[in-house]
């Protein structure tokens, strides 16, 4: 998911904090994930005929942002594990291909922020500069390395100086495959007696597709060698380019989610293509119903649901929900965060940005728009928030 630039101040909430929300979800968990039965059947049903088996999941669901990557490195098995014994029921991955074809658990291509690789001499050389959706970057690429390449690297934090305590966490994983994620999965499923939901997307289809590292054909070979290729299988697939979810359509059968970003912008797809159409054109009733065509879900950012002014409060809502439903489409927006910095105005405590504010009265908010999920960082805080949600 889209993600803005980090505030640098160093977090100073303490991990006390963060281990009583912990505690506190897992003690919750159960209320949480008996959300209001009938609505879920109800807003699982306007997704139409494809997905029937996203009925199961509470609403509003509580989707694990990239795992629990409030508290660990972002895309790792230990962030994704972490995220469900906390209570989640869904776990997002984004997907890069690696040079000889296997796809990978990345925010990004670009590793630099998120590996060690810098810290290896022999890949000193691989250093380089792309533009990567008309957006220039420089760094080292996960196209550019095998896969055995890629495994002598370690995952690290992010955004050190927003989440200082997760860097204790540094180097203690690898870079996930995907099919290491949906073996894992599998094993946690056995487990716990139930489905481990998945949210899997494709990041720069059309840049990738150009290199001849196509991503949907992979993933699609991989889902069904795993049975999740199916209209009931516990995963969505989502990307920002329609047209990766308009391939996949007809490659597999489990449910579609198109992502979007700010109102004023344009899927990269579209800007290939050229084809002149913004979000905003998208989210009007005649792009939702185009939307609708091939795709169950819209992963809309949450400005889009609720607009912020220029002081960074929220206004009124949008029609967006409402109209998304009439479409027949759920809506699983992006993305909710704990710290001040990622929060609406209204609802920041204190005056450093990487201190947690008032993210329980946040989540209240979205919820009460009634969207079906939302993205968080913080899966403890979001299965709080749906439990008292439920509540009242």
């Amino acid at each position: 998911m889209t993600q803005g630039k980090a505030n640098e101040q160093q977090q100073s909430s303490g991990p006390g904090r963060r281990a009583l929300l912990a505690t506190a979800v897992l003690g919750a968990g159960s209320a949480a994930l008996a959300v209001a039965p009938a609505a879920a059947a109800t807003a699982a049903e306007q997704g139409g005929s494809r997905g029937r088996g996203f009925r199961s999941l509470p609403v509003p669901t509580v989707i694990a942002h990239r795992g629990a990557s409030g508290y660990r490195p972002e895309h790792t098995l230990g962030s994704y594990q972490f995220a469900l014994d906390m209570g989640a029921r869904v776990i997002e991955q984004d997907l890069v291909p690696t040079k000889d074809g296997h796809l990978v658990c990345r925010h990004e291509n670009d590793i630099t922020g998120t590996t060690d690789v810098a810290d290896h001499p022999e890949f000193a050389g691989r250093r380089t500069t792309k533009s990567v959706d008309g957006v220039s970057y420089t760094g080292w690429f996960t196209e550019d390395f095998t896969l055995a390449e890629l495994k002598t690297l370690r995952a690290k934090e992010r955004i050190p100086a927003t989440r200082q305590e997760n860097t204790v966490y540094d180097g203690r994983w690898e870079v996930p495959t995907l099919e290491e994620v949906l073996q894992w999965a599998e094993r946690e499923g056995r487990r716990r007696g139930r489905e481990i939901w998945l949210h899997i997307e494709t990041k720069h289809p059309t840049y990738f597709r150009k290199l001849g590292l196509g991503l949907e054909e992979p993933l699609a070979k991989l889902l069904r060698k795993y049975g999740r290729h199916r209209k009931n299988s516990p995963n969505f697939l989502q990307s920002f380019e329609p047209g990766s979810i308009q391939r996949l359509n007809k490659l597999v059968d489990a449910p579609l989610v198109v992502l979007l970003s700010s109102a004023a912008s344009r899927p990269w797809d579209f800007v290939e293509a050229g084809d002149p159409r913004t979000v905003a054109d998208l989210v009007k009733p005649e792009g939702l119903k185009w939307i609708a065509s091939y795709a169950q879900g819209l992963g809309p950012t949450l400005d889009l649901i609720i607009p912020r002014d220029a002081s960074g409060r929220l206004t009124q809502p949008t029609t967006l929900v409402r109209d998304a439903h009439a479409a027949g489409l759920i809506l699983h927006p992006y993305t909710m965060r704990n710290e001040n910095t990622f929060l609406p105005a209204e609802f920041r405590r204190g005056t450093v940005a990487s201190d947690y504010g008032d993210a329980l009265g946040a989540f209240k908010v979205w919820f009460e728009t009634g969207i079906d999920g939302i993205f968080t960082d913080n899966p403890d805080t979001g299965l709080l928030a749906a439990a008292d949600f439920a509540g009242n």
